[in-house]
């Protein structure tokens, strides 16, 4: 049974490694949106065309890889990074490939056991490879939905990717203002992987939420969502719904609904 917590130092899965699967996802990106038209709509991203998902996957990547260069020690005072944009959208997705290149030549600059300043709870280089992994594999499934196309993520990248958004929610406040609503009289809610054995229990307090502890294959919460690993990712992201038919839930569904109301990354 994997236990998760929430603490100063972020559990890794150890079958991922972070660094080569930025470029594996990258590259996928690329595939994806090489030959298609950058005006298209985005609908997991309101509002967004291909060409805003792969600019924005894009600048996350080199800005990123400024702070992992500049090794930083406190938080940045501004973002300004010169992004290099092709003046044609139709160039974007070599540029999103270049975008993955200066990353890999950051990364084996930098030891990912350095500690530097970081948003969310694990306070080292790793952090910023394993939020860029995520931000890449996430809006890589954008893509390929916004596509026509049914997202495959490994098992092993998913239970990863539920582990670090979940681990680093409460930490996100300052650009996803309404976590600060997700607190409550010692409420829980339980995710179970269907796939697998893992699951993770988020406890509401009177002064907010993290992850417990210990949890055994007979631990219980207030409500439980069950799914496989791959579509757990898509739920804590609000890419689906839980009340698809890739899920069963059982318990409190107004503790769930508000959750999934103020939980948005």
């Amino acid at each position: 049974m994997s236990t998760h917590q929430n603490s100063g130092h972020a559990p890794v899965a150890p079958t991922v490694d972070h660094r080569t699967a930025v470029a594996a996802e990258s590259a996928r990106f690329v595939a994806a949106v090489q030959d298609a038209d950058p005006a298209a709509a985005v609908p997991s991203c309101p509002g967004w065309t291909l060409a805003d998902l792969i600019r924005h996957t894009g600048s996350v990547q080199r800005w990123f890889s400024v702070l992992l260069r500049a090794r930083i020690q406190e938080p940045p005072r501004t973002r300004e990074v010169d992004l290099m944009l092709p003046e044609q959208e139709d160039g974007y997705a070599g540029w999103l490939a270049e975008s993955a290149t200066v990353a890999e030549g950051v990364f084996a600059a930098t030891d990912p056991n350095l500690p530097m300043w970081a948003w969310g709870a694990d306070q080292h280089a790793r952090f910023w490879v394993r939020r860029m992994l995520f931000e890449t594999l996430l809006h890589r499934m954008d893509a390929e939905l916004a596509l026509g196309r049914r997202p495959v993520v490994e098992r092993a990248l998913a239970v990863d990717g539920i582990d670090e958004f979940l681990v680093n929610l409460p930490f996100a406040g300052f650009f996803a203002p309404k976590v600060a609503n997700l607190r409550g009289p010692d409420r829980t809610i339980l995710f179970r992987t269907t796939d697998g054995d893992d699951a993770w229990r988020v406890r509401l307090r009177p002064d907010g939420f993290g992850l417990d502890t210990a949890l055994t294959a007979a631990s219980t919460a207030d409500v439980t969502v069950r799914g496989s690993a791959a579509d757990l990712l898509l739920l804590v992201y609000g890419r689906l719904t839980c009340e698809g038919d890739a899920f069963a839930r059982e318990g409190d569904e107004q503790l769930l609904a508000d959750w999934f109301a103020n939980s948005a990354f």
